[in-house]
């Protein structure tokens, strides 16, 4: 069951409403997905291939926070991880949506510096993006895995990527805290891994 955000409530309220989706049953399914995704990440960053990550407006920032984590550190000591945000070069973002077209920005970052046996990651809460949906394809084309990260409507990727993650929302900022949760678990988990 979806949750959507009142905005009339106070503080109170609004964090109820944000922990009965991190706490509902859709939610909790999610982990065995979440689980594959890791695995996926972790076999293709032990092979020296690289780990794609991508999002629109505050999906974004999100994408810059998860390769921030990962090339830098999450919690613990260990060597940088291949993982780049292709929302980051203002210069290959504004030439290529100018010359061609914002549609393709994410697909065209993928073809450049995507790998067969690398992992895209792309965040939309809509899951209606069709830039994200772009590179998706792309990653596909490549031999790539592909998860995306996406809110209750984007059901409807299942069947265009490898893992979905649809968190059971259709309000925009749930989600996006819903995605953090699942990124920091996704980041703790890969970090444990280049641990061992």
């Amino acid at each position: 069951m979806a949750v959507r955000l009142e905005t009339t409530t106070g503080l109170e309220a609004y964090l109820e409403q944000s922990a009965s989706v991190l706490k509902s049953p859709s939610m909790a399914r999610l982990g065995v997905t979440l689980d594959l995704a890791v695995h996926q990440v972790a076999r293709a960053l032990s092979q020296g291939l690289p780990l794609l990550v991508c999002g629109n407006g505050g999906s974004a920032a999100d994408a810059m926070h998860i390769t921030g984590e990962l090339v830098g550190r999450f919690l613990h000591e260990r060597p940088g991880l291949r993982c780049y945000c292709l929302t980051s070069n203002s210069c290959v973002l504004t030439a290529w949506s100018n010359d061609y077209a914002f549609e393709t920005v994410f697909a065209r970052q993928v073809e450049a510096y995507g790998e067969p046996g690398g992992v895209l990651l792309g965040l939309s809460t809509s899951g209606q993006s069709p830039n994200i949906i772009a590179a998706f394809k792309k990653a596909m084309e490549i031999g790539m895995s592909t998860i995306a990260f996406t809110g209750e409507q984007g059901e409807h990727l299942a069947d265009r990527v490898d893992f979905l993650l649809n968190v059971p929302s259709t309000s925009t900022p749930i989600i996006q805290q819903a995605h953090i949760c699942l990124y920091h678990y996704l980041c703790a988990q890969l970090e444990a891994h280049f641990l061992s």
